[in-house]
């Protein structure tokens, strides 16, 4: 049995539910899976329907971690467990079990200057673990960088599973939407610093002089998001930006699949910065090109020059010539079609041997 210990698992929407819930969904194929989460309300009927056990650990968030570890530290005693997984280093931090831990590291979480009290706190964790599963080759170095143990790092990208077909009503909707709007750039991601919505939307001023016609399509919330909403009135660039927020994964899925580019030239804000963007891989697989930033795990989701470009999201610049490189001569044809080959790479059942190899 592998019990898994997360802060982060569905009903709560996230990339890192998605994640956890990917990975003990695929490995509860092959061995016993129990997982300690978080509470969260409205969580039975998501329970009941996964094939494996799940706990869930209430209370103060201040004292919940310590009563988790308590609860596995318990269960451990009386049950066959091989190894924990753990989402977080935080995750495992309390835990007094010798147990096997293998511990998923992201990129923000680790990204703390090395000497102080937070760095020495996560490397007393992970230079005790069995496994550090970093989900780039970025986040692996950043690890190194920090002083985790090389030898103990192993690159395992996110998992993703294949798209359905999407249905013909939704297709039709984002037709009607978005009318004569061409060519179509999109971003679905928070409103963050990071993300650099704002650089796109500059960018966009002096796209509209070569097609008048074209639109960003911005789907998500944040922080942010006034902000941005500010710049577009600023640039009088009502009639280029389009917002939504609280729609249905049919209609986001759409948007995408209707687009001509996935623009995401993500940065580094103060210690956040993008580990791997599940977002890329999942434009891909409908066949959409991707713009990532060279700052973060974007090179591991896109192929620099064959799906897409990855650029310096800082630099103005770089940004506009990305996009317009795609735009011309309709370059984000070819590379959307090499990026839905490339993308099964990161199917799950792909992935998931990755892991049954570590843990076996």
């Amino acid at each position: 049995m592998y019990l898994f210990v997360t802060r982060s698992f569905p009903p709560e929407l996230g990339g890192m539910q998605s994640l956890m819930w990917g990975l003990a969904r695929e490995l509860s194929k092959n061995f016993m899976i129990k997982v300690f989460a978080d509470y969260i309300e409205d969580h039975k009927s998501f329970d009941e329907q996964a094939s494996f056990s799940i706990e869930r650990v209430g209370g103060p968030k201040l004292l919940r971690k310590y009563r988790k570890a308590y609860l596995i530290d318990e269960f451990v005693k009386e049950s066959k467990v091989k190894g924990i997984i753990a989402d977080h280093w935080k995750s495992l931090e309390h835990l007094k079990t010798n147990k096997n831990k293998y511990c998923l590291i992201h990129g923000k979480e680790i990204n703390h200057a090395k000497g102080s009290g937070i760095n020495k706190r996560l490397l007393k964790v992970l230079n005790n673990v069995e496994k550090v599963i970093a989900n780039s080759k970025y986040t692996k170095n950043l690890a190194i960088e920090l002083g985790v143990d090389q030898d103990k790092i192993i690159v395992i990208n996110p998992g993703i599973d294949p798209i359905k077909d999407l249905d013909k009503k939704s297709l039709d909707k984002v037709e009607s939407l978005l009318k004569v709007k061409t060519p179509r750039l999109i971003t679905v991601s928070r409103f963050d610093k990071r993300k650099n919505h704002e650089k796109v939307i500059m960018a966009l001023r002096n796209l509209k002089q070569i097609y008048p016609d074209i639109v960003y399509i911005c789907v998500g919330y944040g922080d942010e998001e006034e902000n941005i909403k500010h710049l577009v009135k600023e640039l009088d660039l009502e009639g280029q930006v389009m917002f939504f927020k609280d729609i249905s994964d049919e209609l986001k899925n759409a948007l995408v699949a209707k687009s001509n580019i996935f623009v995401m030239p993500s940065g580094i804000y103060k210690s956040s910065v993008e580990g791997f963007g599940i977002a890329y891989t999942e434009a891909a697989q409908y066949g959409i090109p991707s713009i990532g930033g060279k700052d973060g795990g974007a090179s591991d989701a896109i192929e620099h020059e064959k799906t897409g470009l990855i650029c310096d999201g800082n630099n103005l610049d770089e940004i506009y010539s990305s996009i317009n490189s795609l735009l011309e001569n309709k370059k984000h044809l070819e590379y959307g079609k090499n990026a839905k080959d490339f993308v099964t790479k990161f199917y799950w059942s792909n992935i998931i041997e990755k892991y049954k190899d570590i843990l076996n």
